[in-house]
C-alpha cells in the first residue's frame, strides 16, 4: 500500500481526519475495552493464534505487553497520523508480516501475511469497535457504523490487504462473521493466552496498570459474541450480555462530564492540534 502524497493546497488530515467516524469513535476511552476484545477474538482463527504464539514469547517478560503496546501505536499512528507517518509504520509492519512464518498442527507452515489471516485480524479488530461503538451509548446511527467499517477498508489497505476484499458495512462485518465460524476455535494457546492475559509480565513502569488490566479483561471478554464465549469453554449467557452493555455504558458515561483534552490519546491531541493550528491559519 502507498498512501497518495497530499497536494500542496490541500492540509495532510491522514487517512480519516476530523469529519470522519473513525476520529468520533477512536478517541472515546471505552474503546480500550474493543482492544482488549479484539485479541480475544482473533485468537479464535488456529492459524492467527498458533502464528502469534510462535513468534511472540508468552512466557517471556514483557515481551508480550511490548507486543500490546506497539500495536495499541501503531494503530494511534494509523487512525491519527499524517500520510507519511501512516505509510512508515504500514512498510514497517508489512515488512514484519512478511518475513513471519508459523506452523499449523498438521505441521504445515504458513505466512503471517496471507490474505485470510490479515483479513481476520482486521475484522476481529473493527468488528470490536463496533460492537463497543454501539452498546456503550455514544449515540452512533446504523449509517455511522456502516460509514465507519468502510473507512476501516483504508486501514486494510495499510497491512497490505486489498481494500475491496474488506467488509464495507455492518451488514458485510456480520455475513463474514458468519462464513467463517466454522473455522474458528480455541486452540490450547489461545486457551494459555486467555489465562495469562489476566495476570500479564508487565515491565516495572506499567506495575500501576496491572490492577486494571483484570477488570478491563472481563469486560471485555464479556462483551464477545455468546458463540465465541462457548469456544473458550465458559457460558454464553444472555444475562452477561445484558450485564456487559450496562458496564460498558457505565464506563462511557463517566468520563462524558471530563474534558475531552485531557483524555484524548497523545496522537490524538496532536491531530486535533493541528487542526485548531490550520483552523487560525485559515482565518487569518
Amino acid at each position: 500500500m502507498t498512501t497518495p502524497e497530499p497536494k500542496a493546497s490541500l492540509p495532510d488530515r491522514g487517512l480519516y481526519g476530523p469529519g470522519s467516524v473513525t476520529w468520533r469513535i477512536m478517541g472515546e476511552p471505552v474503546i480500550w475495552v474493543a482492544g482488549f476484545r479484539a485479541l480475544y477474538m482473533q485468537a479464535l482463527h488456529p492459524r492467527v493464534m498458533r502464528g502469534t504464539w510462535q513468534n511472540t514469547s508468552f512466557a517471556k517478560p514483557g515481551e508480550a505487553w511490548g507486543r500490546f503496546v506497539r500495536t495499541t501505536e501503531f494503530v494511534s499512528v494509523r487512525t491519527y497520523g499524517s500520510l507519511p507517518e501512516v505509510e512508515r509504520v504500514g512498510r514497517r509492519v508489512r515488512k514484519i508480516h512478511a518475513s513471519l512464518t508459523g506452523i499449523d498442527a498438521d505441521g504445515t507452515r504458513f505466512r503471517l501475511d496471507e490474505p485470510e489471516l490479515l483479513l481476520w485480524v482486521h475484522c476481529g479488530e473493527i468488528g470490536s469497535y463496533v460492537d463497543v461503538a454501539r452498546r456503550c451509548g455514544m449515540g452512533l446511527s446504523a449509517a455511522d457504523l456502516d460509514a465507519f467499517v468502510d473507512e476501516q477498508r483504508r486501514s486494510a489497505a495499510v497491512v497490505g490487504l486489498d481494500p475491496e476484499a474488506a467488509p464495507g458495512s455492518v451488514a458485510a462485518l456480520e455475513a463474514y462473521y458468519e462464513r467463517v465460524r466454522p473455522g474458528l476455535y480455541a486452540c490450547a494457546e489461545a486457551k494459555q493466552a486467555l489465562r495469562r492475559s489476566f495476570n500479564p509480565d508487565v515491565p516495572a513502569q506499567y506495575l500501576p496498570l496491572k490492577l486494571m488490566v483484570p477488570p478491563l479483561n472481563t469486560l471485555a471478554f464479556a462483551t464477545l459474541p455468546r458463540w465465541a464465549r462457548r469456544m473458550y469453554g465458559l457460558p454464553g449467557s444472555p444475562v452477561t450480555d445484558l450485564g456487559a452493555t450496562v458496564a460498558l455504558r457505565m464506563a462511557h458515561q463517566s468520563v462524558t462530564r471530563i474534558p475531552r483534552q485531557l483524555i484524548y490519546l497523545p496522537a490524538a491531541r496532536a491531530a486535533r492540534r493541528r487542526e485548531r493550528e490550520r483552523g487560525r491559519r485559515a482565518a487569518a
